[in-house]
Formats: C-alpha cells, structure tokens, sequence
C-alpha cells in the first residue's frame, strides 16, 4: 500500500502578497498559484548551453543504482541537469542560498518500504532540503523535509516529508518565479515585473494603493 505524504510549498515570503514568519514556512498546496500551463521542458529558462559532462557522469552512475532496485530518474530531472545553461538555475535564482546538491547515491525513505529519495537541492544551512521521491510503478514527485539527514532535531516537523510538486519541472518553475519575484518585490530599483512574473503574483490578492507596505 502507498504511503499518502502531506503535501505543502515550502518557501520564503512574497512581499505583501504573501508573508512569511521566518526564513521558511510551509504554505497550502492549494493556495499558491497553479503552474502546470506554463511548463513547456524547460524552455522558459532560454538557452540550455552545453552538455554538462560532470552531471551527466553522476545521473547516469545514479540511474545505475536506482534501476537496480527497480526505480528510475524523471525524464525532466535528467534534462535538467545535463545542460549546463539549465542546471545551477535553482542556485542562481535562490534569495536564500540554497545550492545544488545532488545525491550520488538514493536512501531509503524513512516512511516507507520500498520508496527511495534522491536529494537534489539543500538550503545553506541544511535546515530545508528538497529530493525526488520514487516508488515502483508510480510517478516520481518532489518532497521537502526538515532536517531529515541530520542527528538534531528540534522542531516537530523535522524529519517529517512533505509532497511539494508532481513533477520535478513544476516544482523547478514555481522556485524560479517565486524567487525572482522576491527580488522585485524587495529592491525598489528591480523596475517592473516582468510579465511571466507579474501573472504568478496576479492568483495573490493584490494590495491597495494606500497599504503602507507596498
């Protein structure tokens, strides 16, 4: 039987759009803005450059490895991190200093059997770090967790998992915006969003003329 994981986003803030208590909070599923229409393999990201021959060295030494307990990398995951205009994106657009850190190896999923994780992406801290989740005969999605590769715990969501996207591309593209948006809305010389970025933000209420906040 499949494990049902919670699902959230796990981000920062987006201005007065949508607050933030800390450097991360988890945010409803259902309350950030849909995506799925805007995925197009990656080529709002423009030009994916060359092959990236130290990616593809290790995806395909992962690949190995996962196909020996029956499970595979996403299509799109793969793509990703063979260009070399495409794959350090997630690094280059975090406010928060999360970096690409892919796992030569899968683990075990630590809430169940038969599913494994791949991680991918950490913040600086480690406090937040992002995988792939993969099970036998079903898509792969992408998870967060607190914590989860660390001896400490102090907080009742560590170590917890939690679904964040159904495919790796969406969950890329939502990091993108979500993060360029944050330097728009935070430097006041950033000029206008541009409009990939303005119509993410348009699911949010929009803030008033005389909000102090604006």
């Amino acid at each position: 039987m499949l494990v049902e994981l919670a699902s959230s986003w796990c981000a920062t803030d987006l201005g007065v759009h949508r607050p933030c208590q800390a450097t991360y909070e988890r945010y409803p599923l259902d309350s950030v803005p849909p995506v799925l229409d805007a995925l197009n393999g990656f080529q709002w990201l423009g030009d994916r450059g060359q092959r990236h021959a130290g990616n593809i060295d290790l995806l395909t030494r992962l690949g190995t490895s996962l196909n020996a307990v029956g499970v595979k990398l996403p299509k799109d995951f793969v793509e990703f991190y063979s260009w070399d205009g495409w794959a350090d994106e997630l690094d280059r657009a975090s406010v928060t200093g999360c970096w690409t850190r892919l796992g030569p190896l899968p683990t075990f999923s630590p809430v169940e059997p038969g599913a494994f994780l791949v991680r991918f992406l950490s913040d600086q801290q480690d406090c937040v770090t992002w995988y792939l989740y993969l099970r036998q005969g079903e898509p792969a999605c992408v998870v967060h967790a607190y914590d989860l590769e660390s001896d400490y715990r102090d907080d009742q969501d560590s170590g917890v998992i939690y679904r964040c996207a159904s495919t790796f591309e969406e969950f890329t593209y939502r990091f993108w915006v979500e993060n360029r948006s944050w330097h728009y809305l935070h430097d006041s010389e950033a000029g206008e969003l541009p409009p990939r970025l303005a119509a993410y933000l348009a699911h949010y209420p929009q803030p008033s003329a005389s909000d102090p906040d604006r």
